[in-house]
């Protein structure tokens, strides 16, 4: 079920219209960062540039915790989570850095219009 669950950032879904309000869902990821790559993105922010693995790094954490919200919301018995939010944040300390992404919204019930 939680593989169709839609997602979007908008209060509401084009085409379709909510039915039920269910609840607020949210996920919460933390992700270690390897510390070569840390070191890799300081001497890429000092030349300037993209820093690919620090991108990727992103990218699957979004998608992870997207994956963990439509879970959320399908529990529910919800079909769409719409007004998504996505927060980022590192937290550095002690040699170590991880990454901490939280994805919240509303879980909903959405027909065709």
């Amino acid at each position: 079920m939680s593989d169709r669950v839609i997602i979007t950032t908008s209060s509401h879904l084009e085409g379709y219209r909510v039915t039920e309000h269910l609840d607020v869902v949210s996920a919460e990821c933390v992700f270690g960062m390897n510390v070569f790559k840390d070191l890799f993105a300081g001497l890429r922010d000092f030349f300037g540039g993209r820093n690919k693995s620090s991108q990727k790094a992103l990218r699957e954490a979004r998608i992870a915790c997207l994956d963990e919200l439509r879970r959320e919301a399908g529990e529910l018995g919800a079909n769409a989570v719409i007004g998504v939010d996505l927060d980022y944040s590192e937290i550095s300390g002690g040699g170590k850095s991880m990454l901490f992404l939280v994805a919240t919204g509303t879980a909903v019930k959405v027909a065709r219009a």
